[in-house]
């Protein structure tokens, strides 16, 4: 049947040559934004219902009285907000640095594992290696030996810096993940890319960077922005080593007057940064998917 002959195909009108959507094809549209603001609906009063029944059960139980003075003072929590901010700061900052190194270090693991051919067997063999050990290796134990060992050897030159060597030890444990994220992005790429792009006449090297690498890292977007948001609050266990982030302020507050609100405070700031990050992730996400479906990605 044609498409002039079908139900729901639009009429022309002669006037303007224009198509006016048919009346069957109205109700259908009518029917399903009545049934999406139905399902609105029922999801915010289920989620209302749950939040109320949930703020009962704590507000009504027994230790209410001084969970709420220890961990949710609005005294303590002005007190403590102004020093937070300020070794917020140094997250923000470890989170620029060691995110861009993460992800070039990365690249450059990924890229190693990848090469082709015999003579490039060791190089592969130490990517595999380091990846296999910094993914195995507890993000604390890293840290801790990292900002612990390093000084301890006592080497000339080498730094004691916390903030520098707690960053080195993000870099090391989170490079790791990130080259496997891109390793799958370029293993995901047809080989007959490749081939296509060596009979036009491009090296092995020109083949990478021109063709693979591109499409590659558009296919790992959406698990790279998910590494750097669990980046973002890993940056808060640079503490241990003595640097005054969020955190660590958090905590001389807190053993100041024994009250554990700047802790929630400086928790809330954090959730406040990963949540905007999170919601761009599931963005991209979202468009990516919907244009790999209409064929926008090869």
């Amino acid at each position: 049947m044609t498409a002039e002959g079908s139900v729901d195909a639009a009429p022309k009108d002669a006037a303007h040559d224009t198509y006016v959507p048919s009346a069957r094809r109205l109700e259908r549209e009518r029917f399903k934004r009545a049934r999406a603001r139905r399902a609105t609906a029922v999801a915010a009063v289920s989620t209302l219902v749950t939040g109320v029944v949930l703020l009962l059960v704590v507000v009504n139980s027994p230790g209410w009285p001084r969970t709420r003075q220890t961990f949710f003072s609005l005294h303590y929590a002005r007190e403590a907000l102004p020093d937070i901010l300020e070794g917020l700061w140094l997250n923000v900052r470890l989170l620029a640095v060691c995110g861009s190194a993460v992800l070039v270090l990365g690249m450059l693991i990924a890229v190693a594992r990848t090469l082709r051919g015999p003579v490039f067997f060791p190089l592969r063999a130490l990517a595999t290696a380091y990846t296999d050990f910094f993914r195995g290796l507890p993000l604390i134990i890293c840290l801790l030996m990292v900002v612990f060992g390093i000084p301890a050897l006592r080497l000339q030159g080498v730094t004691t810096d916390p903030v520098l060597l707690g960053g080195t030890a993000l870099v090391l444990t989170y490079s790791a993940y990130v080259a496997e994220v891109f390793r799958a992005g370029i293993e995901s790429v047809h080989p007959s890319q490749r081939a296509a792009a060596r009979s036009l006449g491009l090296s092995g090297g020109q083949t990478l960077r021109f063709v693979v690498l591109p499409q590659a890292v558009r296919r790992v977007v959406p698990p790279l922005l998910n590494d750097l948001v669990s980046l973002q609050k890993d940056t808060g266990l640079v503490s241990i080593a003595g640097a005054v982030d969020a955190v660590y302020a958090a905590q001389i507050t807190a053993s100041k007057s024994f009250n554990y609100t700047p802790y929630v405070v400086a928790g809330l700031i954090f959730v406040a940064l990963t949540i905007p990050m999170t919601r761009f992730t599931d963005s991209v996400t979202a468009r990516m998917d919907r244009r790999r479906a209409q064929g926008g990605i090869v």
